[in-house]
């Protein structure tokens, strides 16, 4: 039996392919970092979020490297190195330095490059990366705070950050099935290409790209391309019934913490602020040391306060790009970034010793820190709210979590997340 074993380079990105492999027939662990137990439990896909999406080169590679050594201990002969479906990046890393690491220790030398997830919005056509109708650089993550996306090229973005040569397998390729798809791939392998982005405007193009990429042993994107390896690989029927009700939620008192400030996650805050009571963040309070924890518990007082209402409370650090930047010019993007994040790992640890079970969690570094704070290591995956984005059930404690990348999800993502799952 082929196992998968996915590297991810932040959480909230683990948990959005896993949801995929789940739904796809895989049952699915996620580990949060490199587990240090020597065995994991029998599954037919592990994967483990570490958080090299932004950080230095040398750390994102050593890490990832350490995950790929873990993930072959455990028997894993296939692997997937997850990032985000807007490739986000800088022109030096972090997913090429992370490609060429993983492929060197692997001894191989050509991977797939398939960020798209259509349902998302996100396809590629002749090697550039799209955002619904725009092209990724005319697209809101051009402003993104830590990786703006200025480029849509993924074969000029792969050269520019790795040491090989990228090629392309164009849309017309895929309408011809996986077998003129592998005859391109062993093409562009004799040309000594390294990276193949894979042209994806649909679902059957990552149908198409399952079964060509299948014996693969490396492969890299978003989410997208784990519907098509998914289906190749699982065997048996039912997993994905088995594997959903395992990480169905459970638990008492919910809490909704939002820290991402992507165009989709202001939509949604401003959406459920109509709806549910909510409590905006005040970055200067963050950042008094002195009081931080005062603030901290001040928040928890209120949640508790504010949670008889058919809705859970929200907290919310987002704001748009105009804010950001004034946040931002004024206290400093790093040091500000990392109070606010302070400040929710804070409010985590007291509203779970007060019995809070069920957090509803909205941004990558927020959903790491959250699931950091809760001390969890490990968890199955459940039903999805959006696509990309399920419940997930700590495996060891009684806590239910959704951990939300910035732009999935629609304007009622928080609501639907508790009205439309029995817990």
């Amino acid at each position: 039996m082929t196992r998968l074993g996915v590297i991810a380079d932040d959480f909230t990105g683990a948990t959005d392919i896993a949801s995929f492999l789940v739904q796809n027939g895989l049952s699915t662990l996620q580990f949060n970092g490199v587990p240090q137990q020597h065995d994991a439990p029998t599954t037919q896909a592990i994967v483990i979020s570490l958080k090299t999406r932004s950080c230095g080169i040398e750390q994102a590679v050593q890490q990832s490297l350490a995950a790929l050594k873990w993930l072959q201990e455990q028997g894993c002969d296939r692997f997937y190195f997850k990032y985000c479906s807007t490739f986000d990046s800088t022109e030096k890393g972090n997913i090429g330095p992370v490609t060429d690491a993983l492929l060197a220790e692997l001894g191989e030398t050509q991977t797939a490059i398939c960020p798209a997830l259509p349902v998302n919005g996100r396809t590629v056509y002749l090697g550039h990366l799209f955002v619904g109708e725009q092209l990724l650089s005319d697209s809101g993550m051009r402003h993104h705070p830590v990786t703006p996306m200025t480029d849509s090229n993924l074969l000029r973005l792969m050269e520019k950050q790795a040491t090989g040569k990228a090629g392309l397998i164009s849309a017309a390729v895929l309408d011809q099935g996986a077998r003129a798809v592998a005859k391109k791939l062993a093409e562009l392998k004799s040309q000594g290409v390294n990276y193949v982005v894979l042209d994806t405007l649909n679902e059957q193009h990552l149908l198409t790209q399952g079964e060509a990429l299948a014996d693969m042993r490396l492969v890299t994107g978003g989410s997208g391309l784990a519907i098509g390896l998914a289906r190749q690989w699982a065997t048996g029927n039912g997993a994905r019934g088995e594997a959903e009700a395992a990480g169905r939620p459970q638990g008492e008192r919910a809490v909704v913490i939002s820290g991402s400030c992507s165009q989709m996650t202001n939509k949604q805050v401003n959406a459920y602020r109509q709806q549910a009571p909510s409590q905006e963040v005040d970055v200067a309070r963050c950042l008094d040391l002195d009081k931080a924890g005062d603030y901290a518990q001040q928040l928890c007082d209120w949640v508790a306060a504010n949670s008889d209402q058919p809705l859970a409370p929200l907290l919310y650090a987002t704001a748009d790009a105009q804010a950001l930047q004034a946040i931002q010019q004024q206290y400093g993007a790093q040091r500000s970034s990392e109070a606010v994040e302070n400040l929710f790992a804070a409010v985590t640890r007291e509203l779970k010793r007060r019995g809070w079970q069920r957090f509803i969690v909205a941004g990558g570094e927020t959903s790491g820190v959250v699931a950091q704070s809760l001390d969890v290591t490990a968890f199955h995956i459940g039903p999805s709210v959006s696509p990309g984005v399920p419940w997930v059930r700590d495996i060891d404690q009684p806590l239910s979590l959704v951990l939300k990348s910035g732009n999935f999800g629609d304007e009622q993502f928080f609501r639907r997340a508790q009205t439309e799952f029995s817990l």
